[in-house]
């Protein structure tokens, strides 16, 4: 199987900064696209960036301009470099991957990890 963690969550102070790192492990031949995802507690899961395996990145209106997402195809990894931090991005931020081929199943498929939490006080 393939599995996603993120890392790099913590609490940090508004205005301040935080790096977040995604590895996906396993027998992973190839990723479309990668990215980030938050939600924030009752709420809908929202999307925050993507980026495709030809780095061509796509992302919120509410984090263009203060966040930036890169990836590392050999490694397989996805980083979403987040600054001018604001209390409203104060959610768990989980790292998807997206028509991922790998040796357990035949065909593409999508992945989900655990979850940082990412808090930003006032």
């Amino acid at each position: 199987q393939v599995q996603l963690v993120e890392s790099g969550g913590g609490l940090v102070q508004a205005g301040g900064s935080l790096r977040l790192s995604c590895a996906a492990s396993g027998i992973i031949f190839s990723i479309n696209a990668m990215g980030w995802y938050r939600q924030a507690p009752g709420k809908q899961r929202e999307l925050v960036a993507t980026i495709t395996s030809g780095t061509s990145a796509n992302y919120a209106d509410s984090v263009k301009g203060r966040f930036t997402i890169s990836r590392d195809n050999a490694k397989n990894m996805v980083y979403l470099q987040m600054n001018n931090l604001k209390p409203e991005d104060t959610m768990v931020y989980y790292c998807n991957a997206a028509g991922v081929r790998d040796a357990w199943y035949g065909r593409p498929r999508d992945y989900w990890g655990q979850g940082t939490q990412v808090t930003v006080s006032s």
